[in-house]
């Protein structure tokens, strides 16, 4: 972590425009992202994680919109940067894997040719050594007979080799950063644990910096470094992922822990939050969290920054380890 990051996330606003009003989806969010690292990006469904991946990668569309931030990639502002810019830098040495493989895959195109042009557009290399390529990186993700399958369509693969393919396609220009958008929420259990034990593979091997966005603390668990809490659009706490397990520091945090289910531990029960998120149009002075907050009291009518909180962590909390919910 001496080294500087890879990225930089400064202060980053997503707002949505409804009838209804502005939704401040991503709500001043920051972090940094290391070469060699696995960050996750986790909270409730709402929370703004899928609005700041996008984000990332320019890829916010009406009635969606950057209102303010700067996201930093070797000197180069991601969303001050011309459009042709970004389009030499996507899909090259910043990649996304997209959480539906059956909506990011075109059903008319076969996968050869889909991966293909990635390499085309970014690359110099002909059509045969294109063809080998590409054959180098399904063996990589673990399709099977992969030269036999490049002219097939993705509604020929399962769902867990669909979510290899998109793997494959990310890689094909080797990036430095990979981000992945709940990369295995539609999938069983077992493909889940293969595709999670290929990501950390690709990501030894290949030393580039993962960007992991999902709702699964138990995913979480197994390949992140660090961990980016995120309610309401903002970060509530940012920790080393061992540290965050043992003792959180926010009660957000502590919730879904305790609403996460263990096969090692039958003797507790799951606990729901309380209540429901806040509505991201209207936004308060108070802590977002205080009104599902068990700790909640008249210090919480103030909404604290996110701030040091021990043991190398920040968290946006007036107390943070307050006995009260760390113990529930």
């Amino acid at each position: 972590m001496n080294a500087p990051p890879l990225l930089r996330v400064r202060d980053l606003h997503v707002q949505f425009l409804t009838r209804h009003g502005t939704v401040n989806a991503v709500d001043g969010v920051s972090f940094d992202l290391h070469a060699g690292e696995t960050l996750a990006l986790v909270g409730e469904s709402g929370s703004g994680k899928s609005a700041c991946a996008l984000a990332l990668m320019g890829l916010t569309t009406l009635p969606g919109r950057v209102a303010g931030g700067q996201v930093w990639f070797d000197d180069i502002d991601l969303l001050a940067a011309p459009p042709r810019v970004l389009q030499d830098l996507r899909g090259n040495r910043i990649a996304m894997v997209f959480q539906d493989p059956m909506s990011a895959l075109n059903p008319l195109l076969t996968i050869g040719t889909q991966i293909d042009e990635v390499l085309r557009r970014h690359t110099k290399l002909d059509a045969s050594r294109r063809r080998a390529r590409i054959v180098e990186l399904l063996v990589q993700v673990g399709i099977p007979k992969p030269a036999e399958r490049l002219g097939r369509l993705p509604h020929e693969f399962s769902g867990g080799q669909r979510q290899r393919i998109l793997i494959a396609m990310a890689l094909a220009c080797e990036p430095r950063i990979l981000i992945a958008d709940e990369p295995t929420t539609a999938l069983d259990v077992t493909i889940q644990a293969q595709i999670l034990e290929l990501l950390a593979t690709l990501k030894q091997r290949l030393g580039l910096a993962l960007l992991l966005v999902t709702h699964d603390l138990g995913v979480v668990a197994k390949v992140a470094d660090r961990v980016a809490v995120m309610y309401a659009g903002r970060l509530v706490e940012l920790a080393d992922a061992d540290a965050l397990y043992a003792a959180p520091a926010h009660p957000y945090t502590a919730g879904l822990l305790r609403a996460t289910p263990r096969l090692d531990d039958t003797r507790h029960r799951m606990i729901a939050i309380e209540g429901v998120p806040p509505d991201l149009r209207q936004r308060t002075q108070h802590c977002d969290f205080a009104p599902r907050c068990p700790a909640a009291d008249a210090a919480c009518a103030r909404r604290p920054p996110l701030q040091e909180a021990g043991q190398g962590r920040l968290a946006a909390c007036v107390r943070p380890y307050t006995p009260v919910w760390v113990k529930a």
